[in-house]
C-alpha cells in the first residue's frame, strides 16, 4: 500500500468512530497509529495511555511524533452513570493531549476535535448553524463545550479545527443509541419496541460519511473553525421504523413507553451546512439512510 509519508494519531481508535476513520485515514496513506485506554491485541501501531495522566501523554506523544491528530476519545453516551468521567476525559484529557502537542518536538499540521451537536441543547428548533446559541441539557453537552473552550486556548499554538457532528450511526454502534437498537429490534425480528415519541425529526449522518467530512476538513485547513457536520436532511424515527420494515418485510407494534418521552421535546432538529460547504470546496457525497439501515441490517 501506497503512504504520504505521514503519520496521523486517533484518540478513541477503539470506538464505534474510531476505526472507520482509520480506514479514512489509511486509505489516503497515512500511517495511522491509535490510543486508547484498553490494551488491545489486535490493533498495530497501538498505544495504550489514559490521556487524563499528563505525563503518560506527553511521553506518548513525543515517541509517535503525529502530523496529524483526530481527537475522537470522549466518555459519549450522555446516559454515562459516573458524571466526573464526562470532565476528566473529555475537558482535562483534551487539556493534556493539546499541551503534549505543543510541547512536542515535531508539530503536527492538523489537530481535529470532535465536539458535538449536543452542545445547541434542547432549545434551539429548526435548522441550527454554529452561531446557534449554545443552551446544554446534560453534563455531556457542558463537557464537550468547555472542551471548545480549552481548544480555543491553544488555537494560537496548534492549527486546530472543531467538529460539531449531528446525530449519526452505522454498523458496530452499540444497541444503547436509537437507530442501532431499532436494527437490533429487526435483525432480531421482535415483535414489540418500547420507544419514546417517535414523531420527532433528527438529522442522521453515516459513519463512513462523517469520517470522510473530518479528513476533507483537514484536507481543507480549516483551522481556527468550528463546524457542524450534518447531512442537512430530517427523518422521524418513524420514517426509520418504515424503512426498517420495508428492508426487511418484518412488521413490529411501536410501544410508546412514557419514561422514554422527554418533556418539551424538540420537534425538528437539523444541522446547517453552510459553513462546511463553503470551507469544503470538495464534500464527499452524502449516504442516502435507506443505505445506511440496509448495511447495518445485513451486517
Amino acid at each position: 500500500m501506497t503512504t504520504n509519508g505521514k503519520i496521523a494519531l486517533i484518540t478513541g481508535i477503539k470506538g464505534f468512530t474510531g476505526h472507520f476513520m482509520a480506514a479514512e485515514l489509511s486509505a489516503a496513506g497515512y500511517q495511522v497509529f491509535g490510543l486508547g485506554t484498553q490494551p488491545s491485541q489486535s490493533l498495530v501501531n497501538y498505544e495504550t495511555v489514559d490521556l487524563t495522566n499528563s505525563e503518560a501523554t506527553k511521553s506518548t506523544i513525543e515517541k509517535i511524533k503525529p502530523d496529524v491528530v483526530v481527537h475522537l476519545a470522549a466518555i459519549a453516551f450522555v446516559g454515562h452513570a459516573d458524571i466526573n468521567a464526562f470532565y476528566n476525559v473529555n475537558v482535562c484529557g483534551t487539556r493534556n493531549l493539546l499541551q503534549a502537542l505543543v510541547e512536542c518536538s515535531h508539530q503536527p499540521e492538523a489537530v481535529l476535535i470532535a465536539s458535538s451537536a449536543n452542545v445547541y441543547g434542547n432549545a434551539a428548533e429548526g435548522r441550527l448553524s454554529e452561531d446557534t446559541e449554545l443552551n446544554p441539557a446534560n453534563d455531556y453537552a457542558v463537557s464537550k463545550i468547555a472542551m471548545e473552550y480549552v481548544a480555543k486556548m491553544y488555537s494560537d499554538k496548534l492549527p486546530i479545527i472543531i467538529t460539531r457532528p449531528f446525530n449519526y450511526t452505522g454498523e458496530g454502534q452499540a444497541t444503547n443509541f436509537l437507530i442501532p437498537k431499532i436494527v437490533d429490534h429487526f435483525k432480531r425480528r421482535s415483535p414489540t419496541i418500547e420507544l419514546g415519541n417517535i414523531d420527532v425529526w433528527r438529522d442522521f449522518s453515516d459513519v463512513r460519511y462523517v469520517t470522510a467530512v473530518y479528513h476533507a476538513l483537514i484536507k481543507s485547513q480549516a483551522f481556527g473553525g468550528t463546524f457542524n457536520v450534518a447531512s442537512g436532511e430530517m427523518y422521524s424515527l418513524r420514517d426509520v421504523i418504515i424503512l426498517c420494515e420495508k428492508i426487511t418485510g418484518h412488521k413490529i407494534d411501536v410501544q410508546v413507553n412514557p419514561q422514554f418521552v422527554r418533556k418539551n421535546e424538540i420537534k425538528e432538529l437539523c444541522g446547517d451546512t453552510h459553513r462546511l460547504q463553503s470551507m469544503c470546496k470538495v464534500l464527499p457525497e452524502k449516504i442516502k439512510l435507506e443505505e445506511t439501515l440496509l448495511w447495518m441490517l445485513n451486517n
